[in-house]
């Protein structure tokens, strides 16, 4: 603490100090500081705030403040000017008024809209942006419509979540939705959707390709959907996609008595039962490629038709029982594997007639049948991806022939013509000019003289003969072109070793 000093000297002190505070540099500022809280035993930040405030109101300072108040450059004839440019250029914002300002003024004048004084004019086109956006400020204010909009409710707060561990194990009718996109590599302009359904007890999966990502189409591809599925649909999960979240889904669950919930942002895992569909399904069956337009639709859908009979009666699959965690390793234990079809029948929950329904169908179905529709759509929309109109190839054989083909089909490789690769033309033209095409005579010549000369010694001699011509990285390009000249010389020898032998045997034959 300081020395006690009197009011009366710690006032004289404050004003004396805090002018030199002001007028000082950083450093100084500190000293004057440190002396200042020696005197008066003022704790430290009470003294910043008492040297700031003296030197604020010091006559100087005020007389200083005066100056730059009274300093206005754009007086209200200025504003009433750039009020009015405002307007006429549609209330745009200060920087591109700004880049507007001397062009529209001199059309305003030209027509006979504004007559400014010479001092104004220039005033007005000296205006920045940022001066321009300050003087406006208040304008704007008051311009904007003061109409209140109505506050409405956001969708998503209306749908309940449902995580992954939420499911425990409900009864046949409880699906998961999820949207398959067909865009190839990009996702520029407009593509095919395809609209997966799975149900989260049987694993039954329906599909339907939409041509457009809008909520109006994806209501009727669940309404679809529902006509398609055998049992009765209770509830459907989706995630967070604007084309499932919207009112016109919303209000389309609340008319069929459907419950309605979404998974959480960024949690896959929450809908696992249409992602592992997804891939096991619907890639499978279409794969990769780019898919728009309505005969591409048409084509999906044709292939979706025998798909989803395929995959629900003939297409067993796992399903998870439980899963458990001992430290860094998950111990999965899943069910014997079945189709959707024998889970349906299983369950206690399906009445007798579905039941009868789905036996009856299964009866009706021909498994190879259907794996030749696929086979045939698939091969489709292998032509469409690349505009293959050949008429050749396993998914365009009868059904007699695909029969016969199956045996031996593994041996022409993927058998999924939507799986297959493209076939390269085989290229017979250079993609750079050959740099030994001048001297490749003279290489020939070298070689007839000195056949066991290498191509090391060839490239030294022709860089010996040109000099700067040839670069040191050419020299593998050479190697390789004289080993396929003495693999074609070499061939030759044994071509005409083999007519001499087969001369000989004529001659003695005929002797």
């Amino acid at each position: 603490m300081g020395r006690k000093i009197s009011t009366e000297t710690r006032k004289e002190l404050v004003k004396v100090l805090g002018c030199r505070y002001r007028d000082s540099m950083k450093k100084e500022k500190v000293r004057i500081l440190d002396e200042f809280v020696a005197l008066s035993g003022y704790h430290r930040k009470h003294a910043i705030r008492i040297l700031a405030s003296a030197a604020k109101s010091s006559p100087e300072h005020t007389l200083t403040n005066e100056v730059i108040r009274s300093r206005r450059v754009y007086d209200e004839a200025v504003k009433e000017a750039l009020i009015m440019t405002w307007e006429a250029a549609d209330r745009i914002c200060g920087k591109r008024l700004k880049a507007i300002l001397c062009t529209l003024v001199d059309a305003m004048e030209r027509y006979g809209h504004l007559n400014l004084d010479p001092e104004v004019r220039k005033l007005l086109l000296k205006v920045s942006a940022a001066t321009i956006d300050r003087l406006l400020a208040p304008i704007r204010d008051q311009a904007q419509s003061r109409r209140k909009r109505r506050r409405s409710r956001k969708i998503s707060k209306q749908i309940p979540v449902r995580t992954f561990a939420d499911w425990g194990q409900p009864n046949p009718g409880y699906f998961e939705i999820d949207f398959v996109v067909h865009c190839g590599e990009s996702m520029i302009g407009s593509f095919i959707h395809t609209l997966v359904a799975t149900d989260v007890c049987s694993g039954w999966t329906e599909f339907m390709p939409l041509l457009a990502r809008e909520q109006s189409l994806v209501v009727e591809g669940l309404e679809m959907l529902i006509r398609q599925i055998p049992f009765s649909v209770l509830g459907i999960d989706s995630d967070n996609d604007g084309a499932f979240i919207n009112d016109t889904v919303l209000m389309f669950c609340k008319q069929h008595k459907i419950e309605f919930t979404r998974s959480r942002a960024y949690h896959k895992n929450d809908q696992a039962w249409v992602e592992q569909k997804n891939g096991a399904v619907i890639r499978r069956m279409v794969g990769y490629e780019r898919f728009s337009g309505i005969v591409a639709g048409q084509a999906l859908a044709h292939l979706y038709h025998s798909a989803r009979l395929y995959v629900n009666y003939f297409q067993p699959s796992f399903k998870l029982r439980n899963k458990t965690r001992d430290g860094a390793r998950i111990k999965r234990v899943y069910d014997q594997p079945a189709t959707p079809c024998e889970r349906l029948l299983r369950h206690p929950a399906i009445d007798e007639a579905t039941k009868e329904k789905l036996r009856s169908q299964r009866t009706q179905l021909d498994p190879i049948e259907l794996l030749h529709r696929i086979r045939q759509s698939q091969a489709a929309m292998a032509a469409l991806a690349s505009a293959d109109t050949s008429p050749q190839g396993p998914g365009r054989a009868s059904l007699d022939q695909f029969l016969a083909q199956l045996p031996r089909l593994w041996q022409a490789g993927e058998a999924r013509p939507t799986h297959r690769a493209h076939s390269m033309k085989p290229r017979h033209w250079r993609t750079w000019k050959d740099p030994f095409e001048n001297v490749w005579y003279d290489v020939l010549r070298w070689l007839q003289c000195d056949p066991d000369i290498t191509a090391k010694a060839l490239f030294k001699r022709l860089q010996d003969e040109n000099p700067g011509r040839f670069a040191d990285s050419q020299l593998r390009t050479l190697q390789r072109r004289v080993k396929e000249w003495r693999q074609v010389m070499a061939r030759k020898l044994v071509y005409a070793c083999m007519k001499e032998n087969s001369e000989v045997t004529e001659i003695e034959a005929i002797a």
